[in-house]
């Protein structure tokens, strides 16, 4: 069976809204269960994907050593650009096979046998993205999508779901369909109008975003309570 033998973590964010914590500490390596936030999401990749990346921006060195012992395969300074540009502009943009992304302050489960299975049954999009239900008091993209083909991404419009920010996409494909841009919402347009861009039909099965010292305090809670 085919796999997805690539994923990529983006962590390059500065993390404003959970200040003062992140004055010293990158976002990712925000204390969860024991560990770290983006420890976490590495763990959960490894049984499944063979090679991990990484984007680093804010205190990136600091949060590269950390990954780095970690074992990942590859650590990408994006610092003081948008959240796609390493797409464009290192040698990720060669690869010319699958790579499942993930927002490093995301703590989720999702199969990825499945939702590699998914993704080549679609017939290997350039992009696919994986919707959640909205969840009260967390912005999202509402996503409008008729038999899996993605019609239109929108903040105000609102649908029964949105993206996750878990993605699997080919970087040498859409190098190739679409002009260089800076942030994923730019992409997804020209992916939308050229018909490219595709929702999976699973959803995690837990689903959690970190954007708070409230929201990391409540799951920290939750953790130690399973």
């Amino acid at each position: 069976m085919k796999s997805i033998d690539h994923a990529l973590i983006m962590a390059a964010g500065r993390g404003v809204r959970m200040m003062p914590l992140t004055e010293s500490i990158p976002k990712p390596m925000a204390p969860y269960n024991g560990s770290t936030l983006i420890a976490n999401g590495i763990r959960k990749l490894r049984p499944h994907i063979k090679n991990v990346h990484i984007t680093v921006g804010y205190k990136g060195a600091v949060l590269a050593e950390h990954v780095i012992s970690l074992g990942v395969d590859s650590v990408l300074n994006t610092e003081g650009n948008g959240n796609v540009w390493w797409l464009f502009n290192t040698l990720m943009r060669y690869l010319d096979a699958p790579v499942c992304i993930l927002t490093a302050d995301n703590v989720t489960d999702i199969d990825f046998d499945i939702l590699a299975k998914e993704y080549f049954h679609l017939g290997e999009p350039a992009c696919m993205v994986v919707p959640v239900e909205p969840v009260v008091g967390l912005e999202g993209d509402f996503i409008h999508q008729k038999e899996n083909l993605v019609l239109e991404l929108s903040r105000h419009k609102s649908s029964s779901t949105y993206c996750s920010g878990i993605q699997v996409l080919n970087p040498a494909l859409i190098n190739r369909l679409v002009e260089p841009v800076d942030d994923f919402y730019a992409l997804w347009s020209q992916l939308i109008e050229q018909k490219r861009l595709y929702c999976s039909d699973i959803y995690p099965s837990q689903w959690y975003t970190v954007d708070t010292i409230d929201q990391l305090k409540a799951l920290n809670e939750r953790k130690s309570k399973e």
